[in-house]
């Protein structure tokens, strides 16, 4: 157990049923009053911020996270196969759990599985990741000095917006967080 005046961020606990993480706390010592902390909580399985606030005697659970390293292997149909690289297991993970993670994932890449209680409920793929890109327009010449963009499919089949310098076979980093170029690779 937990008492709300121990909250730090990036603990989880457990609500009314919820997983809960703490993205954000602030002691309060109003001068008239009792003292309370205030908080920010996201659910990490459907995502959705909540602010709530508490007293600081209020007790909570601790939710075990368990974050693992999988190796991805392949995609059949709406199911993505993992394999654990200690000892050989594999995950197969439908396509509601993985959602949008995987679209600039390559086989054999490494990624980390967050489950609670055994149950997978998020994919966190590498920060940056460097892809191919397979098809674009090319660019015309003195239309640079604005910075303008173009769209680009990378190898794993997601569009990129990319300078109007970068052309097909081109490898090129990108943020996995926000889908955005970063650079050549």
């Amino acid at each position: 157990m937990i008492s709300a005046s121990e909250f730090r961020n990036g603990i989880t606990i457990e609500k009314d049923g919820q997983v809960l993480e703490i993205i954000e706390f602030q002691h309060v010592k109003p001068g008239k009053g009792a003292a309370f902390v205030r908080t920010k909580l996201k659910d990490i399985v459907n995502g959705g911020v909540t602010e709530t606030t508490f007293r600081p005697t209020e007790k909570f659970p601790q939710a075990r996270i368990d974050r693992k390293e999988y190796q991805y292997l392949y995609k059949d149909g709406d199911l993505y196969t993992f394999m654990d690289t200690e000892n050989y297991d594999q995950v197969s993970l439908g396509a509601d759990v993985v959602g949008d993670s995987m679209k600039f994932v390559k086989e054999n890449e490494m990624v980390r599985i967050n489950s609670y209680n055994g149950n997978a409920f998020a994919i966190e793929p590498p920060l940056f990741v460097e892809l191919e890109i397979i098809d674009t327009e090319p660019g015309f010449k003195g239309n640079t000095a604005t910075g303008a963009t173009k769209p680009a499919t990378v190898e794993t089949g997601a569009q990129v917006a990319v300078p109007l310098f970068v052309d097909n076979g081109e490898k090129i980093k990108i943020d996995t967080r926000t889908g955005e170029y970063l650079s050549r690779a």
